[in-house]
């Protein structure tokens, strides 16, 4: 299968993320800058949202960009991640709300693990059908950060669960950091590939 309605589909599925996340922010009743101070909240978790969207929506693009077909099992794929990303809105804004509390920022934290897993899914189920000899694959690699951010986000949640959520929190931050840096793998193997069909 030709993998454009895809990947439009999906671009489609993140702004909408994104856009239902933006309009969760209500305006201040006040014309101060005081009046924003009580809603430092609600605009953290939305920026670390945000942050999280981009990054899946990136990733997603560079991955799919190395991919040369789809089947069916990636579309289902495709979508488990997509459902689990369009649940951000709804954690975003309850951890938002009620100013990082503990069951709200751990429910977030599991929101990211699910996230995570689904994304480890359809890379599985990618390279599964591209094979484990492709440049797909190869251009995977380990995956380091990949193996790493669930666990930190299993910790992240169970300090929330724990009691400790600002502390949970930071652990988020830190995974958002961590895939913050640009990952040259995909982009080389895209690159590879436009100029193999120059030649």
């Amino acid at each position: 299968m030709e993998k454009n309605r895809l990947e439009a589909f999906s671009d489609g599925v993140l702004a909408i993320i994104i856009t239902i996340m933006v309009l969760e922010l209500k305006v201040p009743h006040g014309e101060d800058l005081a009046a924003l101070a009580p809603l430092w909240p609600v605009y953290l978790s939305y920026v670390l949202s945000f942050i999280y969207v981009g990054i899946y929506w990136n990733n997603h693009h560079h991955m799919m960009h190395a991919a040369r077909r789809v089947n069916g099992s990636v579309l289902w794929a495709n979508l488990h991640l997509l459902f689990w990303l369009s649940l951000l809105p709804f954690t975003t804004g309850w951890m938002g709300e009620n100013h990082f509390g503990r069951w709200p920022t751990a429910l977030y934290g599991i929101n990211l693990l699910l996230c995570a897993v689904a994304y480890a899914l359809l890379q599985f189920v990618l390279v599964r059908y591209h094979g484990t000899q492709s440049p797909l694959a190869i251009a995977l690699g380990n995956d380091i950060k990949g193996k790493i951010s669930p666990v930190l986000y299993l910790a992240g949640s169970a300090l929330a669960a724990l009691g400790y959520p600002l502390m949970g929190a930071i652990f988020y931050f830190v995974v958002a950091l961590l895939w913050f840096v640009p990952d040259k793998r995909m982009e080389r193997l895209a690159m590879a590939s436009g100029e193999h069909k120059e030649e």
